[in-house]
């Protein structure tokens, strides 16, 4: 039912930057993590980012911080990931993800986030590549 369509994947120098688009669909705007992953061939899917739709908090994996933002339009039901100072270890298959468990924290003092370790909904797949 959950439906996610990305774009924008792309060749570029390593430095360059690029902006991944996914287009979200079949969740009737309910409170729902959208993610990033990617996976270089051989190597083991990675979660890169999320944003929670009930409050926009984000969270990034270590390696791309700094670097990536990721942010949405609810107008448009898009989710971006805004990749700058892109590095050739960043070349991947990224996919667009989203899934409907959230950490609450035990008080209203805390942030509630998205864990970027698994998803239950995905897209198809953009690819990026980075050359040195």
């Amino acid at each position: 039912q959950v439906q996610l369509v990305e774009s924008g994947g792309g060749s570029v120098q390593a430095g360059g930057s690029l902006r991944l688009s996914c287009v979200t669909s079949g969740y009737n705007n309910r409170p729902v993590c959208l993610l990033w992953f990617r996976q270089a061939p051989g190597e083991a899917r990675e979660g890169v980012a999320s944003i929670y739709t009930g409050g926009d908090t984000t969270y990034y994996a270590d390696s791309v911080k700094g670097r990536f933002t990721i942010s949405r339009d609810n107008a448009k039901n898009t989710v971006y990931l805004q990749m700058n100072g892109l590095k050739p270890e960043d070349a991947a298959m990224y996919y667009c993800a989203a899934h409907f468990s959230p950490r609450i924290p035990p008080s209203k003092y805390g942030t509630t986030y998205c864990p970027i370790e698994n998803a239950d909904y995905w897209g198809q797949g953009t690819q990026v590549t980075v050359s040195s």
